[in-house]
């Protein structure tokens, strides 16, 4: 599909097809598209349409976007309106920050889910750690801010709560520290990157299990084929606890 509209685009840069565009071979493209997705299933013509999902283990990544979008506009929206008497603003916030709650609850969800899938290493492992911290606060932040403004009195939103606002400064701070750091595992470690876990770790492979306990009764490990790069590989074992769970390699 991304090919099929490149094709249909006109061309830039004097890149692919240098005798520029034409409507007849755009048609003919699409046209052949169409044609192919007769003889596909259902599962490969999501993968033709939608690519980048379809190669993604966990849906994480495409989640995030949302909380950061919609806790940003609250923030600025929410004080603005309260600083400056705009009840208009503070009205349009309130959705927003139902919104950016729900959205939140949904990606650190798919998060906890990321982190026992995607391959990452010592290394990243802490950043990880760091990262789910940050995704919680936030989390529990909108909580309490979303209940405090659905069981306030209509009087709320004509006075400057300044501890609101302390909360949605904290919450917004928390949020891009904790994008940071993702930012950080894929575009520094390449966590989750597929064929940059693949080739740092092609040299030499290393078994590495990890023993998550997800309640006193029922522990279970799951094992991850990866590579320790040298700046976070030991000579000797290593154990370190996750809120008091024994987390070993």
């Amino acid at each position: 599909m991304i090919d099929l509209i490149f094709d249909v685009l006109p061309q830039i840069h004097g890149g692919g097809n240098h005798g520029g565009f034409s409507p007849v071979k755009g048609l003919e493209a699409f046209l052949t598209f169409l044609d192919s997705l007769a003889t596909k299933s259902p599962a490969e013509i999501f993968a033709a349409i939608m690519p980048g999902i379809s190669a993604m283990d966990n849906i994480h990544p495409l989640l995030v976007h949302f909380p950061i979008a919609l806790f940003s506009l609250f923030f600025v929206a929410d004080t603005v309106g309260g600083l400056f008497s705009k009840l208009t603003w503070r009205r349009f916030a309130t959705p927003l920050l139902y919104l950016g709650t729900l959205s939140a609850i949904v990606t650190v969800s798919a998060g906890f889910q990321a982190a026992y899938s995607a391959l990452h290493n010592d290394a990243t492992h802490a950043i990880m750690l760091r990262h789910q911290a940050f995704g919680i606060s936030v989390t529990v932040i909108a909580l309490i801010l979303s209940l405090r403004r659905f069981f306030a009195t209509d009087s709320f939103l004509y006075t400057k709560t300044y501890g609101h606002f302390f909360l949605s400064g904290l919450l917004v701070l928390l949020l891009t520290l904790g994008a940071d750091l993702g930012g950080f595992m894929v575009y520094h470690y390449g966590a989750a990157v597929a064929p940059v876990m693949e080739k740092n770790n092609a040299p030499r492979q290393s078994e590495v299990q990890h023993a998550h306990s997800h309640n006193s009764s029922a522990p279970h490990v799951h094992s991850i084929e990866i590579n320790v790069p040298p700046e976070a590989e030991e000579s000797t074992p290593h154990t370190h606890n996750h809120d008091g769970h024994p987390h070993s390699h």
